[in-house]
């Protein structure tokens, strides 16, 4: 049976569907456990090999099943789904909002916990906010109770994690995550759902900043500008062009794209910057020794981060899938240059190892963009820590 997900319209969320929160839910409109229980799994039985569902489907379709057992429970349900959704949550300067799992979800997302995991501590909150009754909380106490139940559910390094994160929110300060890596190390993959779980909506492309800079300027002037960063090297002044490369000379074919190509990222850093901004940079032009060049001036938070496939054969198989997905992206002449690819590879992660930059093994999507959040919260922690004793 295929992983259903819960579609919420309104929020703009997916979450999987869970027999254990539904469960609940239903213990909490007065249903008894094995009755719940055993609705709950009738109702994913149901829905079979469906991929995904909307909430308010969902419901009706629970509402139905509940109206044939007891109508005053059924009634019941409703009650309760309505209850903490009617909620309001007050700000510290005063200003009032209707409570969101939605976004309560997010903020734990943003936290580094899992979707699986933000979705229970959202259930059990949803369960300990109906049981009060409150129409309405104060922020600073909801983040309280949120706190005690990561806690109280996951432990304390989990509930460390979540105050780090509602730390930097109230900082204000911008975040600029650095995402490197060379050819099908899936950077803009992990970089999207970074910025889904981090809440930022800018996300720049190296790539694309090294187009506007071949429509601009002369081939004739960076010629080097013009090729691939792994075929870059065929650039250089007095290089024969049918020659393997060495490492040398591919990275400083490399470095003589990236160098040019910086200019242009830097200004694009410069300018959110200014702004206070977050802001995600994704490319293999992406190398260490350019953060040197970010303000030092600047309290943003930077977070370089390296991706990597250390598997000869699954790095040639998802450079394969990316022309499955996106033929103009020319597969078969990145599968002609593997092997110079996976010599960048080795030098972009020894300059990274060198500069002291987290290498992240790409080996699944879910369990790298996790690593990749505990960087960043890690990052987070630490700046926090040095403003403490600064």
């Amino acid at each position: 049976m295929s992983n259903l997900m819960v579609i919420d319209e309104e929020e703009q969320t997916r979450v999987p569907f869970l027999r254990g929160i539904l469960t609940r839910s239903l213990q909490n409109a007065g249903l008894a456990f094995d009755d719940s229980y055993r609705l709950a799994n009738e109702v994913r039985d149901e829905l079979g090999d469906a991929a995904e569902i909307t909430n308010v489907e969902l419901r009706s379709r629970i509402r139905l099943r509940l109206r044939g057992l007891d109508p005053q429970i059924a009634e019941q349900y409703d009650n309760v789904l309505g209850s903490v959704e009617s909620m309001l949550v007050r700000s510290p300067d005063g200003d009032t909002s209707p409570y969101s799992r939605g976004r309560q979800r997010l903020d734990l997302l943003s936290s580094g916990l899992t979707p699986d995991e933000a979705a229970g501590i959202v259930a059990e909150l949803f369960r300990m906010l109906n049981e009060r009754g409150e129409v309405e909380i104060d922020a600073g106490r909801l983040c309280e109770l949120t706190h005690e139940t990561i806690e109280r559910e996951l432990g304390g390094k989990a509930a460390s994690r979540y105050m780090v994160w509602q730390d930097h929110e109230a900082s204000d300060r911008p975040l600029l995550v650095l995402v490197g890596g060379t050819v099908g190390t899936g950077k803009s993959t992990i970089s999207t759902e970074l910025a889904r779980r981090l809440g930022i909506v800018r996300i720049q492309s190296t790539d694309m900043l090294r187009e506007v800079m071949r429509s601009l300027v002369p081939e004739q002037l960076l010629p080097a500008l013009f090729q691939s960063t792994y075929t870059a090297w065929q650039a250089l002044p007095a290089t024969e062009q049918d020659a393997e490369p060495s490492d040398s000379l591919l990275a400083d074919g490399y470095l003589s794209q990236s160098e040019p190509v910086s200019l242009a990222y830097q200004a694009v850093v410069q300018r959110a910057l200014k702004e206070r901004v977050s802001l995600i940079l994704e490319g293999v032009h992406v190398h260490p020794a350019w953060l040197s060049q970010i303000p030092r001036e600047t309290d943003a938070i930077v977070v370089p981060l390296m991706l990597a496939v250390l598997s000869r054969k699954q790095l040639r198989k998802r450079i394969k899938g990316r022309g499955r997905r996106a033929p103009d992206r020319r597969a078969e002449r990145y599968l002609s240059n593997f092997d110079a690819i996976w010599q960048l590879q080795s030098f972009l992660l020894s300059e990274a190892d060198h500069a002291g930059i987290p290498i992240v093994f790409n080996e699944d999507k879910d369990a790298t963009v996790q690593q990749a959040m505990f960087a960043v919260l890690r990052v987070l922690s630490q700046s926090a820590a040095g403003a403490d004793t600064g």
